[in-house]
């Protein structure tokens, strides 16, 4: 298989893992939302919204890094480096959003008491 064929494959299949995370956390934030426990509603929602935050981030940092994979090894031109730089600093801008919003700080602040 040659390299490029390689890089590609190795791409998309990030991509695919990055998006299959994101989906997956959604749907078991909402069957855990559902599901309830006997909890009340109002705080099956903010679990619920907790939940979906976490499988973002965590799909989002998946796909930054099939974002890097296929701009440094496969087009490293000065114009694809600074595309991917302009996702990255979206994508981290996003990232750094929902970690505010989900732990009440930002992400460098972890040992800091949360915002109110």
């Amino acid at each position: 298989m040659p390299h490029a064929e390689l890089i590609e494959r190795v791409g998309n299949a990030t991509e695919l893992a990055g998006v299959a995370l994101i989906t997956a956390g959604l749907l078991l934030a909402a069957l855990r939302a559902l599901r309830g426990g006997g909890r009340p509603a109002a705080e099956r929602i903010e679990q619920a919204r907790h939940d979906m935050g976490r499988a973002i981030l965590l799909g989002l940092e998946v796909l930054v890094a099939a974002d890097i994979v296929r701009t440094v090894a496969f087009t490293p031109t000065l114009t694809s480096v600074a595309v991917l730089a302009v996702v990255v600093a979206i994508r981290t801008f996003l990232s750094w959003s929902l970690a505010l919003e989900l732990d009440g700080r930002w992400p460098w602040q972890r040992h800091a008491r949360p915002l109110s």
